[in-house]
């Protein structure tokens, strides 16, 4: 675990000086952390993509093959978060930590499969496209996955203790 201040996280970010004083350093660190976790994020959504697109390819259909994409979309965001956006608090990792990244972001994925589930029933642009409902699935499964992956996997206070 590195020992980075929560300003150096986001000083690749053009923020005023001002506008970083009010928000605070833990404001920042917080910051920086959402923007990573989106920017993995649309890395797992170009994986999830992808791996769906080649597995209806390959006859698995869209329901199969969103199961296959969401894992293959686990797994990099996971390799990627902990590498990345939680660097600074992630532990000594492991399997441990990987399986707890899948068990609480189950709550995640509960979203983002049910957003994609609702939109290909009830859309037939979404079932041409199933896509688009990758893309609805994303955004509805990142609010959970941040919350529950800084709070349960990336914690180096440990699980369900907090961390600074």
């Amino acid at each position: 675990m590195t020992h980075e201040t929560p300003a150096a996280r986001v000083a690749w970010l053009p923020i005023p000086a001002p506008v970083a004083r009010r928000i605070g350093p833990h404001g920042l660190g917080l910051l920086g952390e959402v923007l990573r976790f989106g920017g993995v994020g649309i890395v797992g959504f170009l994986v999830d993509a992808g791996v769906l697109l080649a597995a209806i390819a390959l006859g698995l259909g869209p329901w199969l093959g969103r199961l296959a994409s969401y894992l293959a979309a686990a797994t990099t965001t996971y390799a990627l978060n902990r590498a990345w956006t939680f660097r600074h608090r992630a532990g000594a990792g492991g399997a441990g930590q990987w399986a707890r990244f899948l068990v609480v972001n189950l709550g995640g994925f509960a979203a983002n499969y049910g957003a994609y589930a609702l939109l290909l029933v009830l859309s037939e642009t979404a079932r041409s496209w199933p896509v688009l409902g990758v893309a609805a699935g994303s955004v509805a499964g990142l609010a959970v996955n941040f919350t529950l992956s800084r709070r349960f996997v990336f914690n180096a206070a440990g699980p369900g203790r907090s961390a600074p």
